[in-house]
């Protein structure tokens, strides 16, 4: 079967860090687009992050230049690194594999992984 599985989330302190991890398994990591969405309570899902099989990566507008999406190949694992964290940031946290392109509405998805970040 094929499973992807966050880890990392947890409460944080506005300011503070946290690294998310999406493992794979039951696929050929490599060939696969990669990417990170996030949904918070009542609020639609919306895209954090993505990242191609040759490492091109892009980000939505509020994570630019806090955030940084990272894969390993030979661990068959996704990262991401969350700086600066915002209260804004607090949301469930998911992982999406496809084939070809990440667009948030088909491949594989993680069971998610809460980011709280609130003092």
């Amino acid at each position: 079967q094929v499973q992807l599985v966050e880890s990392g989330g947890g409460l944080m302190q506005p300011g503070g860090s946290l690294r998310l991890s999406c493992t794979a398994s039951g696929i050929i990591f490599s060939i696969y687009a990669m990417g990170w969405y996030r949904q918070a309570p009542g609020k639609q899902r919306e895209l954090v992050a993505t990242i191609t099989r040759g490492g091109s990566t892009n980000y939505a507008d509020s994570v630019k230049g806090r955030f940084t999406i990272s894969r390993d190949n030979a661990k068959s694992t996704m990262y991401l690194q969350m700086n600066s964290l915002k209260p804004e940031d607090t949301a469930v946290y998911y992982c999406n594999a496809d084939r070809t392109v990440v667009t948030g509405s088909r491949g594989y998805w993680g069971q998610g992984t809460q980011v709280t970040v609130s003092s």
